[in-house]
């Protein structure tokens, strides 16, 4: 098992130090991240932790999952490796008119 974890559905308030203290009562949390938008640099509601190993995130699996924080529900499941794109398909505004 990963020891990085997905932690979506997290309220749009929530700080990095928040989330790591609220995963840390499951064991040690060795990094935090949520994911910001570069156009509005608001929260995109949701991050990734990594735990010190499979035991501790085994551990916040099932202590976070589907558990409300600060009024929203989280999802909480063992990342996915990021997957490769192909060049130019992210949308923007590099488009050209047709």
């Amino acid at each position: 098992m990963s020891t990085k974890l997905y932690v979506g559905g997290i309220p749009y308030t929530t700080t990095e130090n928040a989330l790591k203290d609220a995963f840390s009562k499951a064991g040690e949390v060795t990094s935090s991240s949520i994911i910001i938008d570069r156009m509005t640099g608001r929260s995109k509601g949701f991050g990734f932790i990594e735990m010190a190993n499979d035991a501790e995130a085994d551990a916040a699996i099932n202590m976070w999952n589907g558990v409300d924080f600060e009024g929203r529900k989280l999802t909480v499941n063992v990342a996915r490796p990021l997957e490769p794109r192909a060049p130019g398909m992210g949308g923007g505004m590099n488009r050209r008119p047709m």
